[in-house]
């Protein structure tokens, strides 16, 4: 099974931190499988928009946005062009990827 890093940066300020990644594993589940707070009120389903992550290198490793993702992406806070949801953001075991956990402190949809 093919393995990368991601790199998990914080717009709270905290220090970066890399993890590995196993090819079919979300970003939301590194990040809770190493003590990362990413919110995740539907469980990883793509039923809320609480884990909304930035995306800052690495989305050609990630699938497609589905429509369903993206409705609740722009119910998130402050979305952008690089908005995912860390629940969706499966790696395919390519490419390294980077992404930008907004603050935590919001009760999400």
């Amino acid at each position: 099974m093919k393995a990368v890093n991601i790199t998990f940066k914080f717009q709270d300020g905290q220090p970066d931190q890399t993890h590995v990644a196993a090819q079919g594993e979300s970003v939301l589940d590194v990040a809770l499988n190493n003590d990362i707070q990413l919110q995740h009120n539907c469980g990883g389903v793509c039923g809320c928009s609480t884990c909304h992550v930035y995306i800052l290198q690495g989305e050609n490793d990630l699938p497609e946005i589905s429509d369903k993702e993206e409705d609740f992406i722009d119910r998130a806070v402050n979305p952008r062009i690089n908005s995912r949801l860390g629940c969706q953001c499966v790696v395919q075991g390519n490419q390294d990827v980077v992404v930008l956990i907004p603050a935590q402190e919001f009760l999400g949809h």
